[in-house]
């Protein structure tokens, strides 16, 4: 199936995962907008992935339902369609329980667990126009409980039932859904900068190839949770 010419939308776009799969879905003709909160960001992060025509930088954040109806509307005003939408927008905060603290648990929940919902809500419309793609970025942390996990675990065991769930709801409408649960990535999460030590992760772009396949697949398959894992962890 080609993909040239299908218009996604990646939240969280500007940097690590959002930003490897948008590398690679343009790589493949496709059209990309990104969004993020701060508009300078993600003007400058289109402009680093080139091919001004290809790329749409949208400030948004997803925690604020109406500020991800506006993306959905610059999207459809700029290509007049929307085919794929992921959901890729958030945040974290590892703290044992008794320390973590009010505003840090809403900042989760607000971004990574009420931001999917937001995200799929606003573009749904469009997507049963395309018979599209809504993909949500969860993570192992969605399946395995650890220490000082308690709010980002709540967060991603939430997205990955919210996604199986509207999975079911939607796939009548020939809508696609997955959620991809990767493990340790080499990604800016919370203001890390990647270097050689990191090398055993998973990529960004590793993710945005996963992508560009679950794209190419046959429409009567669906896999609709993957979990990705470094190949060698023992190399950390």
């Amino acid at each position: 199936m080609s993909l040239e010419n299908k218009i996604a939308y990646i939240t969280g776009g500007t940097k690590g995962i959002g930003y490897g799969i948008a590398e690679m879905l343009l790589a493949t003709g496709m059209k990309v907008a990104i969004s993020g909160r701060t508009f300078a960001t993600v003007e400058a992060a289109a402009a680093k992935l080139g091919n001004s025509s290809n790329v749409l930088a949208i400030g948004s954040d997803v925690s604020i339902y109406a500020d991800e109806e506006a993306a959905i509307k610059q999207i459809i005003e700029k290509w007049g369609q929307l085919d794929v939408v992921i959901a890729n927008a958030g945040v974290r905060h590892f703290v044992p329980v008794d320390e973590l603290k009010v505003d840090e648990w809403k900042h989760m929940i607000d971004t990574n667990l009420n931001g999917v919902f937001h995200t799929l809500k606003a573009s749904v419309t469009d997507l049963k126009k395309t018979k599209g793609y809504y993909m949500t970025i969860a993570s192992l942390a969605g399946a395995n409980f650890f220490a000082k996990g308690s709010g980002y675990n709540a967060t991603k065991f939430g997205v990955v039932g919210f996604t199986q769930a509207a999975m079911i709801d939607l796939r009548k409408y020939d809508i696609k859904v997955t959620t991809i649960m990767p493990g340790s990535v080499a990604s800016h999460f919370n203001g890390q900068e990647p270097t050689d030590k990191d090398n055993w992760k998973i990529q960004p772009g590793d993710i945005g190839e996963l992508v560009v396949g679950l794209l190419n697949m046959n429409p009567r398959t669906l896999p609709s949770k993957i979990e990705v894992r470094p190949t060698r962890p023992d190399l950390k």
